[in-house]
């Protein structure tokens, strides 16, 4: 492909991509993938660029653009070498016409930054959470030890992370392979580490998803205890068996909710649990570097929905934790809606509980917990609180 021929095929995509995310259809990813599965032709050279040219218009606009064009045109407005390939050649895009329409630059729609705003996050902080996700790693110490490492990493704030270079080929190393490492942001890690999770405790994940987070618990346990793993969704939490073999850890108990009936298949623990980690269903506005296209499909009345769900989740994992154990609240939002705000309202429901501190070597405090962000800590974003039954 010729570098024209590349970035009309990224207009092409760009406009599967924004018609997906106006119908709440599937991920850029997929798009991405698919869109090359169709045609063979292009070499593994054109791909990266195809998908780097897209993700950097998707990365460059705030709303959501009314076409594929008018979204690279944003690009092209500040790269003369990129706007000199809209030549109207065979296979290129159409020379630039006079007033057509460009994309409006930004980090998110204008409802979504004043939520931001409101939320103590600056236009800066903002435009951080587009930047490029580093790859980060979690030494599994079941299974492995700093020898084990692959080389070029270093050190990040997590006890035991990792961090390496975007295009590391980290699932070809031996580590990997082994179940020594695990692939997990240094921000989501960190958040484990505030259950401060021990050997011998009972510990339930109440939304454990594919369990990325529930391995990190069970390493911190030593592979001693009772670890339950709890989700809605199905297909997801089949997928932690294997993920739980490979990385050897403890017999892993996993129970799958009913939406809306959560407590029906939770009445054996009932005040049994030492620690409760809920890892609540949120916007995802602290993971827009891995996913920035999820901000064209997020509205204010989800916003809404996500934190009433999570304040379902908080009053259903009461009745799990015993007098004197801990509930840990997570979500990779930085909107306080999910975060700070939910924190609050939880303690005027429930009085017999209190808010503990929150020690962790990164992050800032916020309300009542503590907030991890792309600009602050190099993380994904994240609000943790942790709360303790008296």
């Amino acid at each position: 492909m010729t570098p024209s021929a590349r970035v009309q095929a990224a207009i092409e995509i760009l406009d599967l991509v924004i018609a997906a995310a106006r119908a709440n259809g599937a991920p850029a990813d997929r798009i991405v993938s698919d869109w090359f599965r169709a045609r063979r032709f292009a070499g593994s050279k054109d791909r990266r660029a195809v998908r780097e040219l897209v993700y950097r218009a998707v990365r460059s606009c705030g709303e959501v653009p009314v076409s594929g064009r008018a979204a690279m045109l944003r690009v092209a407005c500040d790269d003369v070498e990129l706007r000199a390939l809209f030549d109207g050649t065979r296979h290129s895009p159409a020379v630039i016409a006079q007033g057509e329409p460009v994309a409006d630059g930004g980090a998110a729609p204008d409802w979504l930054m004043q939520r931001l705003a409101k939320s103590g996050v600056g236009a800066d902080q903002a435009l951080s959470l587009l930047g490029r996700a580093p790859l980060d790693i979690r030494l599994n110490t079941l299974k492995g030890s700093e020898a084990d490492l692959p080389e070029g990493g270093e050190k990040v704030a997590a006890r035991n992370g990792w961090r390496y270079p975007p295009d590391t080929r980290i699932e070809a190393t031996a580590a990997y392979e082994s179940g020594a490492i695990e692939v997990q942001d240094a921000g989501s890690q960190l958040t484990c580490e505030v259950v401060a999770a021990q050997p011998g405790e009972t510990v339930i994940d109440l939304c454990a998803g594919a369990g990325g987070k529930t391995l990190a618990l069970a390493a911190a346990m030593d592979n001693r205890g009772r670890l339950v793993a709890c989700d809605t969704d199905r297909a997801r939490l089949s997928r932690l068996a294997p993920r739980a073999e490979r990385a050897g850890a403890l017999p892993i108990e996993t129970v799958l909710l009913d939406p809306g009936r959560e407590i029906e298949a939770l009445g054996a623990f009932r005040a049994a649990a030492d620690a409760v980690l809920i890892d609540a269903p949120c916007s995802g506005t602290g993971t827009w570097r891995r996913n920035p296209e999820a901000r064209w499909r997020l509205t204010d009345k989800q916003v809404l929905r996500y934190a009433a769900t999570q304040a379902r989740l908080l009053d259903i994992a009461v009745d799990l934790v015993a007098p004197g154990g801990r509930l840990v609240f997570v979500t990779c939002s930085l909107l306080d809606a999910e975060g700070a705000s939910q924190a609050e309202a939880f303690l005027a429901r429930h009085p017999e509980w209190r808010a503990e501190a929150v020690d962790l070597p990164a992050g800032t405090p916020r309300g009542l917990g503590r907030r991890l962000s792309p600009f602050d800590d190099g993380t994904d974003g994240f609000f943790v609180a942790r709360f303790q039954r008296l």
